[in-house]
């Protein structure tokens, strides 16, 4: 790898669509709080064909890349190593240059779930339920493998999506059931509950949150409150958001990034929480 001339580092979150990405405002905070004003973090629209020739264009300067959808599978063979817990879901969401010119691919959704969840009092539980099956439900399994000593029940659409989550439970070593959407009401009185669902999807399900809730996780943040996530704060439920998750996971890629830990936690989130509130 080349020399580097300057201290000037770059960074960037890469997918389609990004223009909604809150990483730079995140990451940017991180870098303003740590003095690292040399240091510069953007957004590039990029899908899985153009995602080769973004590499080959990337200079001695970058320290690293966030990936989003749909683009965490696509990147991996374009780096040098993948991390064990990227692996377990076949999912980067993170690219770190190391000094030595090696691309090593890393998943920070995964830690960054543990670390929100944690945050909100939840270190273990014995049982839990998911809302969806796609590729978070896939990082919400791999999540629940370190903290779930019981059972997971996934509501899920279709008997395809029924058989791809038992397929990641056999996988990431979790006892897996799965149940019909049209039953999903019954996941709301689980110990925790991990929402994955596009905007709008658990609607319906506010109505039939019980009297004391425990613990819902939503991982949407735009628009937030959900109204299921709503719902449970009225009941007095335990609520962690996308935000949340959104924050933890950026603190973990600022700190792989820069070598710099701890990152500043509480001026992403307000970072964040202000760039949500002008939306």
């Amino acid at each position: 790898m080349p020399t580097r001339a300057t201290d000037a580092r770059r960074a960037a979150v890469l997918g389609k669509p990004i223009a909604h990405s809150l990483s730079p405002v995140l990451h940017r905070a991180a870098y303003d709080e740590l003095g690292l004003a040399d240091w510069s973090y953007d957004r590039f629209e990029v899908d899985e064909a153009g995602l080769p020739g973004f590499f080959e264009k990337l200079g001695p300067e970058w320290a690293g890349l966030s990936l989003t959808m749909p683009l965490k599978r696509a990147v991996i063979p374009l780096v040098d190593e993948i991390s064990e817990t990227a692996a377990s879901v076949d999912a980067v969401n993170t690219v770190v240059f190391a000094e030595d010119g090696r691309r090593v691919g890393d998943n920070t959704d995964i830690p960054g779930m543990v670390a929100a969840l944690r945050e909100h009092g939840v270190e273990q539980v014995d049982s839990a339920a998911i809302l969806g099956a796609g590729a978070t439900a896939s990082s919400a399994l791999a999540a629940l493998a370190r903290i779930c000593t019981g059972e997971v029940v996934a509501y899920v659409r279709s008997e395809a999506r029924a058989a791809e989550m038992r397929q990641w439970g056999e996988r990431l070593d979790v006892e897996v059931r799965t149940a019909d959407w049209a039953d999903a009401e019954r996941a709301l009185r689980a110990p925790l509950v991990i929402a994955t669902t596009p905007a709008g999807t658990t609607d319906a399900l506010a109505a039939a949150v019980p009297e004391r809730p425990a613990t819902l996780f939503d991982v949407l943040y735009d628009p937030w409150p959900t109204v299921l996530a709503a719902r449970w704060s009225m009941f007095g439920g335990a609520v962690v958001s996308g935000l949340d998750l959104l924050v933890h996971q950026a603190v973990l890629q600022v700190e792989r990034m820069t070598g710099r830990s701890p990152a500043p936690l509480e001026a992403m989130r307000r970072a964040g929480e202000k760039a949500l509130a002008g939306r």
